[in-house]
């Protein structure tokens, strides 16, 4: 007990505090009371107690708040879309900062709307029409409680994916208010299940690309053109949930990844996609299509809680204007994927002789693309490798 009542009082601590930046005393006075608390805890514990003051310690939880929590970081881990380091890298783009016309029409001096940004730019990718909302996850959602909210939509038990963080077919089919009806096995699906599951309550039949598995083996699935065909029969709208949503042929690259543009040219009636993945831009869900499925779904009153903001209109829009004049070295995703191996293995060879009294050594190697997609596809590359007894350490601390 000697060693809490040795413990500085709260208004000890706050006189000794340097200048912080003018934040708050309740603030600081928080802060000093949760280090405390922490303090006699471990004490109570027979913890050993750290070496700092609790000054010390109090500024270095003070100084942690007012930096910047976002950093940039090296990615060294041999995977271009990771997810855990922001996927897409950015291509470089420049922010309004003050005001813009983002909602206002200048030729007709009056309002607009901020999807004619992209839209343009979007129908000449896609050649359909299209709009942008802040994810895939947002535009699966949207696309089922505008097109089938209280009704059924046939999918593929093959289909009912998982992909990071927990995100689940099943479950943002549940709460658009689209009801599921399941058609298949997981491995075999063929198009007369779809045919025999339709009533008077279908009103989608959904595809999903699994983007990051692949199943091989004693598998079957229904092409994209024999379900538009069915659709056709049938009055009913075919929908694909893409995923990564490629708009870029990559078999130069040696990838095969399905394109937008074959399942508009298959019949599908309605796509959607991720941009911060293969195509490379920020963190956006496009939903493309026939004219009346696209205009339904924008005038849904849920499209306004799931817009995009201005700043990721201004990289989207960046974006596209590479993806249309095909500037991929302007894209870092697509200038990864495309870079020259001899290239590569040049800058390895400067990175291990600038990093040279660690005995790195420059050798062949594999990386991925990442992001949940091409699960199957590894890229010829030229690796450092460094002897360490511990890889982990530095994660650890």
């Amino acid at each position: 007990m000697n060693l809490l009542r040795s413990l500085p009082s709260v208004d000890q601590v706050l006189r000794n505090l340097p200048e912080f930046g003018g934040l708050p005393k309740p603030l600081l006075t928080e802060e000093v009371r949760a280090v405390l608390a922490e303090r006699r805890r471990d004490l109570a514990a027979g913890k050993e107690a750290p070496n700092a003051s609790i000054e010390k310690l109090v500024e270095a939880r003070l100084r942690a708040l007012l930096s910047p929590s976002l950093r940039p970081v090296i990615n060294a881990s041999g995977v271009i879309l990771h997810t855990n380091l922001g996927r897409a890298p950015l291509t470089e783009f420049h922010p309004v900062s003050r005001y813009s016309n983002l909602e206002y029409d200048l030729e007709a001096g009056k309002r607009g709307k901020r999807d004619v940004h992209t839209q343009h730019l979007l129908e000449h990718l896609i050649r359909r029409p299209a709009i942008a909302v802040n994810n895939n996850a947002a535009a699966v959602f949207l696309v089922l409680h505008e097109l089938a909210g209280g009704q059924e939509v046939i999918v593929s038990r093959g289909e009912l994916i998982e992909i990071g963080d927990g995100f689940r077919i099943p479950e943002i089919m549940a709460r658009s208010g689209a009801i599921l009806r399941e058609v298949g096995t997981t491995n075999r699906t063929r198009v007369e299940d779809y045919r025999d599951a339709i009533n008077e309550k279908t009103r989608l039949i959904l595809r999903v690309h699994p983007s990051n598995f692949h199943m091989t083996g004693f598998t079957a699935r229904p092409t994209l053109k024999e379900l538009a065909q069915l659709g056709r029969e049938r009055g009913i709208p075919v929908y694909e949930d893409l995923g990564s949503g490629c708009l870029v042929d990559l078999s130069a690259a040696g990838i095969r990844e399905p394109l937008v543009s074959e399942s508009i040219d298959a019949g599908v009636n309605i796509v959607s996609f991720s941009c911060d993945k293969l195509l490379g831009g920020p963190q956006t869900g496009i939903i493309a299509g026939d004219v009346d499925l696209v205009t339904r779904v924008r005038r849904n009153p849920v499209y306004r809680a799931l817009r995009i903001d201005k700043l990721v209109i201004e990289a989207l829009e960046t974006t596209l204007h590479h993806l249309l004049t095909q500037n991929w070295k302007a894209i870092p995703t697509l200038e990864m994927i495309f870079a020259d191996l001899s290239q590569i293995k040049r800058r390895a060879e400067k990175a291990a002789a600038a990093l040279n009294p660690l005995e790195v050594a420059v050798a062949e190697g594999e990386s991925a693309i990442g992001g949940g997609s091409t699960p199957d596809s590894a890229l010829p590359t030229w690796v450092l490798q460094l002897a360490v007894p511990k890889p982990d350490a530095a994660e650890e601390r």
